[in-house]
């Protein structure tokens, strides 16, 4: 039906144009923009070649207060890297990683070729995980992960050369919480820390990034967890339940490295987004406690304590949860360069039987949230 042919009173309403078939390193642009990142600052900008993608951390979207350092940065760019790995596998392709390839250019954190040779099989598995992962900050049902499944986890943080160590024993877990609980403390009576936390909890939605109130739990100043999740309810809008329950009886694991260097805090996002994916694939859920290793004083305790030679990263809590919704992504075209990918456009179509204007995704990591 033609738009002459739409009745004058009719609402407008959309379909997608045909979009031509993908080349893999568009995918892997794509699926990298979906991977987690410290409260959704996405700080990773990538440029595409006919021959490679290279992923490049953006230093403007740095938490200067809660990571001085970049190792959260930098471990979200890591988790963006193993994104793409997944996408080239998914499309068949084998794929050569160079990371950190020019000294000279720290902010150059990866660059990925397609090569000849069979694609990694374990990681196209995790294809259909990337768009259903979800950080998830609900109360956690009482069923603890398997033995099997952690065992599963351990083996797949190796590959990505970080350890995943289980945190099982109750002195251990009682020293996770009494190093959580002072480091949420200490992080919370700063200023600038809050300051920096509502700069990424009121944003404008079409930013496309942030951390939106339909993924925090509200707080209403009864909250008393062991574990306390990062209040990220700074407007007291969060519309998540209030009782997050988090304690030391839900399944807790700590990444470490060997080193403490941006190489091992690339491998650890590697690392941590191959957990993630392994754990939406099973029909776990999970999400980060990551105070005690954001505060000096206690990441060197829990060092001491728990991970001895190796370096804490980051520490997840595992379990059963109904689904959050969907954060926010940014732009592709603020992301992404030198893209040939077509994007995809509204055209005019046969009217909804609703009557109303049905917004789409455009499926690109674009502003529409995703």
């Amino acid at each position: 039906m033609s738009h002459a042919s739409v009745p004058p009173t009719a609402p407008p309403t959309w379909r997608l144009t045909r979009i031509p078939r993908q080349s893999p390193l568009e995918a892997a642009a794509d699926a990298a923009v979906r991977a987690p990142s410290v409260h959704d600052t996405q700080p990773w900008r990538i440029v595409l070649h006919p021959d490679r993608l290279e992923l490049l951390a953006d230093r403007t979207r740095q938490l200067r207060v809660l990571d001085p350092v970049g190792r959260a940065l930098t471990q979200s760019v890591g988790a963006a890297l193993f994104n793409a790995r997944v996408a080239m596998a998914a499309a068949g392709r084998g794929c050569q990683v160079d990371r950190l390839p020019d000294p000279a250019d720290p902010g150059l954190m990866a660059v990925l070729r397609p090569v000849d040779g069979p694609a990694d099989l374990a990681l196209a598995a995790l294809a259909p995980a990337v768009r259903r992962r979800r950080t998830n900050r609900r109360r956690f049902a009482a069923d603890r992960v398997p033995d099997d499944v952690v065992r599963l986890l351990v083996a797949a943080a190796a590959v990505e050369e970080t350890a995943l160590v289980p945190v099982t024993r109750d002195e251990h877990l009682v020293l996770l919480a009494r190093l959580t609980q002072p480091a949420d403390g200490l992080q919370n009576a700063d200023p600038a820390y809050r300051a920096e936390l509502r700069r990424w909890t009121k944003r404008d939605p079409g930013t496309g990034d942030g951390v939106p109130v339909s993924v925090v739990p509200h707080v209403d100043g009864r909250q008393h967890d062991e574990l306390p999740v990062r209040d990220f309810d700074t407007a007291g809008a969060g519309l998540l339940p209030a009782d997050t329950g988090s304690g030391t009886g839900q399944t807790l694991v700590v990444l470490a490295t060997t080193t403490d260097d941006l190489r091992a805090w690339l491998r650890c996002g590697e690392a941590l987004e191959r957990v993630l994916l392994e754990l939406t694939v099973r029909g776990w859920v999970a999400g980060p406690l990551t105070q005690a290793v954001e505060v000096p004083v206690t990441r060197t305790q829990l060092r001491s304590a728990l991970t001895w030679d190796a370096h804490p990263q980051s520490v997840l809590r595992i379990g059963r949860a109904p689904a959050t919704s969907p954060t926010p992504r940014r732009p592709r075209a603020t992301v992404v360069e030198n893209s040939a990918a077509p994007v995809e456009r509204p055209v005019r179509g046969r009217p909804e039987t609703t009557g109303r204007p049905r917004p789409v995704s455009d499926g690109r990591g674009g502003t529409t949230w995703t």
